[in-house]
């Protein structure tokens, strides 16, 4: 299964160790972007908002990265756009 992550950043490690638990599963995974060193414009947001879209176009589901039940309003967009595509949506909790 293709799978695209979705969550805060500010769970990178969560991310990180669920990207390496699904690869090993034998599924093919996107990531988020770790993009912590980087001054990030509207501009950035508006383009990594595309590609994360896009991402999530191809794959057959996305996986929300929830820690303690968090969803932010990305993720929640995130959620919602799967959904309208027909995409399975799994949570970490």
């Amino acid at each position: 299964m293709i799978i695209t992550l979705c969550g805060s950043a500010r769970f990178r490690n969560e991310i990180d160790e669920t990207q390496k638990s699904l690869a090993l599963q034998g599924h093919q995974i996107f990531t988020i972007e770790n993009l912590n060193s980087v001054e990030i414009t509207k501009e950035i947001e508006s383009m990594l908002d595309v590609s994360h879209r896009k991402k999530i176009d191809v794959s057959d589901a996305i996986y929300v990265i929830n820690v303690d039940g968090y969803i932010g309003e990305s993720t929640s967009n995130e959620i919602k756009y799967a959904r309208d595509k027909g995409k399975k949506v799994m949570y970490l909790e």
